[in-house]
């Protein structure tokens, strides 16, 4: 299934409009529609905005395997490590971000991000400071500040990803 296929999916299952679905993300109705149609794809920004407005963990988004995400021509890939258990206060995920991968701005959401870097070099922006991480390098913050974080380098970024709820 698609990103776009699931958007549609968990969006009719919340019983959202594409405008009600804008509303709460900030997030233009004809993007969203683009989106659902795989005509576009979507920012890790955008993405986090739909996952909190849907409530659901953005790794939702992803097919469970690795082999199956790097086939894919996305940009970046989450990948659940929580198990399937519901109901935790925050979620931990594996992130990988293919090279030069860097759209998007600065945003905020409610709580706590704790990232872990595995392997490359991950480039993180908090309320415009910029800080580079390496391999074995971590860093916590509240995600209430504006924030980012991109992949400026020709190989591909790894890193754990915990955000509390």
């Amino acid at each position: 299934m698609t990103i776009g296929e699931q958007l549609r999916k968990l969006r009719k299952e919340h019983n959202m409009t594409l405008k009600t679905l804008s509303d709460k993300t900030n997030v233009s109705i004809s993007f969203l529609s683009q989106v659902e149609r795989n005509k576009c794809n979507v920012t890790l920004e955008s993405l986090r905005k739909i996952s909190d407005a849907l409530n659901v963990n953005p790794s939702i988004f992803f097919p469970n395997s690795l082999q199956a995400s790097s086939q894919s021509k996305f940009p970046f890939f989450y990948e659940d490590l929580s198990k399937n258990i519901k109901g935790a206060s925050f979620h931990p995920i594996l992130v990988t971000l293919k090279p030069k991968e860097n759209q998007g701005n600065e945003f905020s959401h409610l709580g706590y991000e704790f990232i872990y870097v595995l392997t490359g070099i991950l480039t993180v922006s908090i309320e415009g400071t910029v800080y580079e991480l390496q391999e074995n390098d971590s860093m916590m913050f509240e995600s209430s500040k504006n924030h980012y974080w991109w992949n400026n380098t020709l190989t591909d970024v790894r890193f754990i990803l915990v955000s509390t709820l």
